[in-house]
């Protein structure tokens, strides 16, 4: 069976364990106020949450390849949802959290190594692509169900602001990532239904469609339509402008204790 794969091969990592561990005592932290300092665990929470949302992004990709036929992933510990394991750890973890740290921006990495010759069908193809976003996605509606659901009550203020920018994280790495971007998720996607000759025109500038587009992100003018839209979603998901800042003040701990105003 394509699927088959050891239960070693499927064993969840222990830094994988440990990141979960990170994010559910620091968000303990964050909901109590137990923390000497809240922008700490604040930051604590939505880095760890961060990272354990690009693990699931990766294990997402790396799990429908298996099953569109691609029996490598297994051995390769992509199963394990371990962080170290990924072919780029500086792309897939540790630039995506400078980029947060520096500009509150949920910019995608990458990736997992997939033998696409093991695959065939090009909706296949697609779907492996659009798996990892679509994780984001799901991430992102868990995250905020509180507010669509109008669940709130008893919710420590603090604590929703942190939720809502870990979401708004979210948001911003599936919209980025669906971009039909060389390098990114979105012309994976696409890239099945692309003439071979297309394809083979596009394939050098791959390397460096990621950085093209967080380049592209600090013209000022884009900057501001992207993050207006960013909001139209997070008010679509029933999240405030002002909590998604508030989240974003805290995090920054560095800068200071921010001081809510009534």
């Amino acid at each position: 069976m394509a699927t088959a794969v050891s239960r070693r091969d499927r064993r969840i990592s222990p830094v994988f364990l440990g990141l979960v561990a990170i994010m559910g005592v620091s968000g303990w932290a964050v909901w109590t106020g137990s923390s000497a300092s809240p922008g700490f665990a604040v930051f604590l929470f939505v880095v760890s949450g961060w990272v354990v949302s690009l693990c699931l992004h990766e294990y997402a990709h790396a799990r429908t390849a298996l099953h569109g036929g691609d029996i490598s992933i297994g051995a390769k510990g992509y199963l394990t949802l371990n962080p170290l394991k990924y072919t780029h750890v500086a792309l897939s973890i540790v630039l995506p959290v400078i980029f947060v740290i520096m500009g509150g921006i949920g910019l995608p990495g990458g990736a997992v190594f997939i033998e696409r010759h093991r695959i065939r069908g090009r909706w296949k193809h697609s779907l492996i692509s659009a798996a990892g976003p679509l994780t984001n996605v799901a991430f992102a509606v868990a995250l905020t169900a509180p507010f669509w659901l109008g669940a709130l009550d008893g919710v420590p203020e603090v604590f929703r602001y942190a939720l809502a920018f870990l979401a708004m994280l979210q948001v911003t790495a599936a919209i980025l990532n669906f971009l039909p971007v060389p390098g990114l998720d979105g012309y994976g996607v696409i890239e099945p239904w692309l003439s071979y000759r297309v394809r083979r025109q596009v394939e050098p500038y791959a390397p460096f469609g990621l950085l093209a587009v967080f380049g592209v992100l600090w013209i000022p003018e884009v900057n501001q339509v992207f993050f207006d839209a960013i909001d139209g979603v997070m008010r679509t998901l029933g999240v405030s402008e002002w909590e998604t800042y508030w989240g974003q003040e805290f995090f920054r701990f560095w800068q200071g204790e921010p001081q809510l105003t009534p």
